[in-house]
């Protein structure tokens, strides 16, 4: 028997977003997360963080994945990690079409069978292995996961310009009681430290709120993602919290042009 060769997506930022090293990375993701707070929560259901630069938005991704750190380390567990396509274009949803996921902590498989499903469900979902290469959103969040949650499988979503209830309603029929939902996501881009914090409140009132008609007018690298879980949050029930929100003006850079920095926890039964 011949066996199949194993596909890898190798890591596009180690070295700039965060340390390629594999001790340097288990000690900066350790630390960021253990400086984060645990927050009393009924049980985590999906997240939002951020996805900068570690020095940038490393503690308020930290904010979101130390919540995880309380769930059963033991359970078998699909992440569904949903992020926005910065450099290829996409229609609407481009799958990865590999095995794994490959950081300096190591390999992420992915859900073959999750993959499979989606990609039959319509042309919605499409392999385009172009799209997630060089893109850093997903990326940066699995040494989190990695070290949070230690065991689960992956499947990889980068998002163009689907039709968010549409999405949310697929994946509310395919996700067990112990997956997860991640979506990637930076807030305002480039302005004041004022400014993007008036808009970073306002936006992210919206999404506490619920009110999609509003968040959909709000500034977010990732809104798509967003709107796929505020709509499937609305299906499944889930309530949002409001962990942390900063922006780079706070972390590690000028106060002239910030990039804002939100982690949301949605809970639920």
């Amino acid at each position: 028997m011949v066996e199949s060769k194993l596909t890898i997506r190798h890591p596009a930022v180690a070295g700039t977003f965060y340390p390629s090293r594999a001790e340097r990375l288990r000690a900066e993701v350790d630390r960021l997360l253990s400086e984060a707070k645990q927050a009393d929560l009924p049980p985590i259901r999906a997240l939002i963080a951020p996805h900068a630069g570690y020095r940038y938005s490393g503690p308020i991704a930290a904010s979101a994945f130390r919540q995880l750190q309380s769930l059963p380390q033991h359970s078998r567990r699909i992440v569904y990690l949903l992020g926005p396509a910065h450099y290829v274009f996409v229609s609407s949803i481009a799958l990865a079409p590999v095995d794994c996921f490959r950081t300096p902590l190591g390999d992420v498989d992915q859900n073959q069978a999750a993959l499979v499903d989606l990609a039959h469900e319509s042309r919605t979902y499409q392999p385009l292995i172009q799209a997630h290469e060089p893109e850093h959103c997903l990326e940066v969040e699995l040494p989190f996961l990695q070290t949070a949650l230690g065991n689960f499988e992956l499947v990889a979503m980068l998002c163009g310009e689907p039709l968010p209830d549409r999405i949310a309603a697929d994946l509310a029929a395919r996700l067990g009681p112990d997956d997860l939902v991640v979506v990637s996501s930076d807030l305002s881009h480039f302005h004041t430290y004022e400014q993007a914090q008036a808009l970073d409140r306002s936006f992210l009132e919206a999404v506490l709120a619920g009110d999609l008609e509003a968040a959909a007018q709000g500034e977010a690298c990732g809104l798509q993602p967003i709107l796929i879980l505020m709509h499937l949050a609305q299906l499944k029930g889930w309530r949002p919290t409001l962990l942390d929100y900063r922006n780079s003006g706070d972390t590690g850079g000028d106060r002239y042009r910030v990039v804002g920095y939100a982690a949301v926890a949605y809970t639920g039964w």
